[in-house]
């Protein structure tokens, strides 16, 4: 069925290594498809994806988060960068 009984017997050989299966989480994607989103002038999609960050974001981790302060910085970043492509009259120039 694809794969052989070798596999099966064996699925860690040694010195064989595998990728991870995901490089990056789920909230580095989402806040880099906003960025996208801002690039491509779709300002709408991108406040849905900071809406759903901010939701990651501020519920109870599961586990400790060492990165939480860096995660929130990001947010807020993000916020700001979304505001003043909205309002680019405002801008100190």
């Amino acid at each position: 069925m694809g794969v052989d009984d070798a596999e099966l017997e064996h699925p860690a050989r040694e010195g064989v290594r595998h990728p991870p299966r995901y490089s990056r989480r789920l909230s580095d994607k989402i806040l880099i498809a906003f960025h996208h989103a801002c690039d491509q002038g779709d300002f709408e999609v991108g406040e849905q994806l900071l809406h759903i960050l901010e939701m990651m974001l501020t519920r109870r981790p599961l586990s400790p988060d060492t990165n939480r302060r860096k995660n929130m910085e990001s947010l807020v970043a993000a916020h700001e960068r979304l505001w003043h492509l909205r309002h680019p009259e405002a801008r100190d120039d």
